[in-house]
Parts: C-alpha cells; structure tokens; sequence
C-alpha cells in the first residue's frame, strides 16, 4: 500500500486532518504529524519552513519511510515544495491547497495583523478558544508571535524564488479555492507555471479555513493525483 503524508497549515495541528486521513486510509498508509510548537508539541526554536521540513525527515526516518506522496494544507504546500527541492528522493507526488506563494513585505504585514492575539480574544473569544485548545499545553499566543516571526522572515528573503521552484522536478498539483481571500489564484498560477510537472485547479466554493472544507471532495481529488 503506497505511503502518504497529510501536513497542516499555520496555527494548525495534525487534529485537523483526522477524517480526511481516515477517508484516505482505505486505500493509502496515511500518515500525519503535527509540527514542532504546535498541536502541543514542545519547540525551544523559531519556526522557519526549513525547522518544519527537518520535522518531515525526522519523521519519515523513524517511521522508516522512504519515499511519500504529500499533501499539504497553506503553510504545509510550502514545506512540502521545501521537502522537494532539499530531499528529492523523499518525495513522489505533491498536492497543495490554499498554499501562499507572495510573500511580499505588504502581504506579510496583512496576515501578521490578524495574528494579534488581544484582538483575537477581544473581537473573536470563541476562536481563541479554539487556538488555546489546539495547542494546550503550549501557549498558544506564542504559536501566533512565533508564525507571525515566521511570516515576516518569509518577505525578507527565506521564500522562494522562481529559480528555486524551476528546480522542483516531482508532479506537483496546485490548487485553490474562488472563495480563499488569503492565497490569489493569479500567485498560485504564476508558480504553477514555475514547476517543470505541475498542474493547476481551481476549486469553486472553496474558502481558506480547512474547518469549511469539503472533505469528501478533497479526498477524491488526492486519490486521482496519487493514484
């Protein structure tokens, strides 16, 4: 039976991806982890795309895994590519959703400032609810400063740039949602066309949270690409 990977986005956890992964496990070995620093997982460092790819080698290696097909929710497509292009004999296939290519300072600035977590209990307590439960026992307002870290590093110089994309020979599926206001079908195109073996899919009715997704659908989609 042909191995899997199923990676969470930003302020995430492996929690998340339970009933795809049990979907996906009627015909997959479906493995999934939650990065360092979230989902309760201990972390003394900063979060960076290169600390949650090593998570991946540290976790394929222990599980004795030699090569995976990985599909990453936003920030989990970006340390999948990572994985790629830095360990290409570790990967098969890839399919992102919702994955944020333009990290440019202004976009960073814009996601950094939903991040503020006086904000988030005053305007939405029952999200920041949810984000304390997530991470419990770690804090979960320093998963938010940390990503935010993360965020800024990323429009100042740690993303990728065409070059690095050109570089990633694996079949990769990108794929977004008409109705995702953080990720733009126009960014996820442009790197579509960057990757060699890639292909594009828009999905419609699809918003950014992975809570509203439909995952009968996604299920579907990951067998035909993996498959």
């Amino acid at each position: 039976m042909k191995s899997i990977l199923l990676l969470h986005g930003a302020l995430g956890s492996t929690s998340q991806l339970k009933t795809l992964k049990k979907l996906l496990s009627n015909q997959y070995n479906v493995h999934s982890f939650s990065f360092e620093g979230h989902g309760g997982i201990p972390s003394s460092h900063k979060f960076s795309i290169d600390l949650f790819t090593q998570n991946i080698v540290d976790y394929l290696k222990s599980h004795q895994l030699d090569k995976v097909s990985i599909f990453g929710y936003s920030m989990g497509g970006y340390v999948a590519l990572n994985l790629a292009k830095n360990y290409p004999d570790l990967v098969d296939k890839i399919v992102t959703l919702g994955t944020k290519f333009n990290w440019s300072e202004e976009s960073a600035a814009k996601e950094v400032k939903m991040l503020n977590p006086d904000k988030i209990e005053a305007k939405v307590p029952v999200f920041a609810n949810y984000l304390e439960k997530l991470h419990e026992p770690n804090n979960w307002k320093e998963v938010l400063a940390k990503t935010a870290d993360l965020m800024f590093g990323l429009s100042r110089g740690k993303k990728f740039n065409s070059e690095d994309f050109k570089s990633i020979n694996h079949n990769v599926l990108l794929t977004v949602g008409d109705k995702d206001t953080m990720v733009t079908q126009e960014e996820t195109l442009q790197v579509s066309g960057w990757l060699p073996n890639s292909e594009f899919k828009l999905l419609k009715g699809v918003e950014h949270p992975i809570e509203k997704l439909d995952i009968e659908m996604m299920e579907k989609l990951i067998d035909g690409y993996f498959q």
